[in-house]
């Protein structure tokens, strides 16, 4: 039984990879592509947490959805204005929902759109602003790296803990050890691969880059359990077989990826 668990984990984790590279290597349209797939599964499975998911809240569920995607698509121009028409949509929707807390629902679902929307808005940025696609796969393999390092590094030698109110398995030593990791690939991606990042050769920007992903990234995990902790619930859902929803996949992402945005922003602007 365990072996099958491993095994449907494993598999379930490579293929949640592949879509991730594939979109990317794909550039702009790819990206815009994960953007939709992220909003949409990402909103469904918010709404499920919150709300829960029924019949009669289907036209509130698809205003909301309407509204990540087209916040998620706003570097483009006209899906922003679009955003504002579902917001507009959204407000309107809560008069005939007859439900007596009317502020819980519409506060649910202005955090849903600016908690998922704005940093899929700020990935695709990435890409369409600063023209730098083949960057988001450094900052997503940085995510991982800073998962990985942690969890070998807190299971191994983690006793001071980080965060014990919200997550109490998160130690100090498996944040450095994250941060670690993030570091030292941040050495090879910025000499050995500085061309197709897009980034250049200078490594103490690709160290700036590794410690704020790495700090958000941990930031997003806290959040995301400061969430489901109020919810009282473990996972997020069950999208994604042996690793929990999808919202416990990118809820890192969630906060790295706007906070990577100023970052880039500022470089690109220091560094013209």
């Amino acid at each position: 039984m365990e072996f099958k668990k491993i095994l449907v984990r494993s598999l379930s984790g490579i293929i949640y990879i592949a879509i991730i590279v594939g979109c990317i290597l794909l550039r702009s349209e790819g990206i815009a592509a994960l953007t939709v797939l992220f909003g949409i599964l990402a909103t469904i499975e918010f709404t499920k947490i919150t709300r829960g998911l029924h019949n009669h809240g289907l036209p509130v569920l698809l205003a909301d959805i309407a509204g990540v995607v087209c916040l998620g698509l706003s570097f483009y121009g006209f899906p922003v204005l679009l955003w504002i028409a579902c917001l507009l949509w959204r407000l309107v929707l809560e008069l005939y929902t007859k439900d007596s807390d009317s502020l819980r629902n519409l506060s649910y679902s202005i955090m849903g759109q600016v908690y998922i929307g704005i940093p899929l808005c700020t990935m695709l940025g990435v890409s369409v602003f600063f023209g730098m696609p083949y960057l988001l796969l450094a900052i997503f393999m940085f995510i991982w790296l800073n998962d990985t390092g942690a969890f070998i590094v807190g299971c191994t030698f983690g006793r001071h803990k980080l965060f014990e109110r919200i997550s109490p398995k998160k130690s100090w030593e498996g944040f450095f050890g994250g941060l670690l990791f993030c570091l030292g690939f941040s050495l090879l991606f910025g000499q050995g691969w500085p061309g197709f990042f897009g980034m250049g050769h200078n490594i103490w920007i690709w160290f700036g880059l590794a410690f704020v992903v790495s700090v958000f990234a941990t930031w997003g995990d806290l959040v995301e359990s400061m969430i489901k902790r109020t919810l009282k619930i473990k996972d997020s859902g069950s999208m994604i077989p042996g690793h929990g929803g999808i919202l416990d996949r990118i809820d890192s992402l969630l906060l790295v990826m706007p906070a990577a945005f100023l970052y880039i922003f500022m470089v690109w602007w220091l560094c013209p």
